[in-house]
């Protein structure tokens, strides 16, 4: 499944701290663009980063099959695409820059400002595909790629891990990890800093709608955390269905010495 997923986070106010603007996430297909920038009312914007320094038309997004391109409007900054999961990699996207190629799978955009702290968005990636193991070396017309093709050094696949983890080292009918519960369980792991719960969440929607291509199934009594736990179930589910999380992944997450819960059932 090709696409991406951008999301603002929710702008914090000034010294009260008190919120400006909601999160904002969209899902784009091929060939779709979303615009970005303080966004005039002759030129509207998609994603509205409201900040002095950035342009009303800063730049822009268009997806392609496989990857992004981001344009960069400005004739003065450059753009910086970070790698949040390769220890510091990142792209620089030059003034006046159209339609450069982004390789990363998950990628934090950011845009200079006149204050001490940065506007960023992040950005996940059209889905990306590997090559079956099993088939390689065979005529090129006979290739075949996975049907879920997932990145294992990828937090994404970590947060997978940690929600399977119950389950591995339980074969009863457990429940899900929380949110709350994954952070917990992933504090400190990570060379690239601690997880949110609003990053644990997009994770798993990543998971959910473009890796594994699951939809929670409907409840009696609708809400947003029946959706959510619904969600939960179908990845794990499908993910221990097909062995996409083995055993041999729990050896990724942090001792379990580090998470008292966690230790407790599994010692039952």
């Amino acid at each position: 499944m090709s696409g991406v997923i951008v999301h603002l986070p929710r702008e914090s106010g000034g010294a009260d701290g008190e919120p400006r603007a909601d999160a904002v996430t969209l899902r784009l297909g091929p060939g779709e663009v979303a615009r970005f920038g303080r966004g005039p009312a002759s030129v509207p914007v998609e994603l509205r980063l409201d900040d002095p320094a950035i342009s009303r038309l800063a730049g822009e997004i268009r997806v392609t099959d496989d990857h992004w391109q981001l344009t960069n409007h400005s004739t003065a900054h450059s753009y910086l695409v970070e790698n949040p999961e390769g220890a510091g990699e990142y792209l620089r996207v030059p003034p006046r820059r159209i339609g450069a190629p982004i390789p990363f799978e998950f990628s934090r955009v950011v845009l200079p400002t006149r204050g001490e702290a940065t506007v960023s968005f992040q950005v996940f990636a059209p889905d990306h595909l590997y090559l079956d193991p099993d088939a390689m070396g065979v005529p090129w017309g006979n290739r075949t790629v996975t049907a879920y093709s997932l990145n294992e050094t990828a937090t994404y696949f970590l947060v997978l891990v940690a929600l399977c983890e119950p389950r591995l080292r339980d074969q009863s009918r457990v429940a899900v990890p929380t949110t709350p519960r994954i952070v917990e369980r992933l504090s400190g792991h990570l060379a690239s800093g601690e997880l949110t719960a609003r990053a644990v969440s997009s994770h798993i929607d990543y998971l959910a709608e473009e890796k594994l291509r699951v939809g929670a199934p409907d409840s009696p009594e609708p809400g947003r955390s029946d959706r959510r736990n619904g969600k939960r179930e179908e990845i794990v589910g499908l993910a221990l269905r097909f062995g996409l999380v083995r055993e041999e992944h729990l050896a990724l997450l942090p001792p379990l010495a580090r998470t008292g819960g966690l230790e407790r059932q599994a010692a039952r």
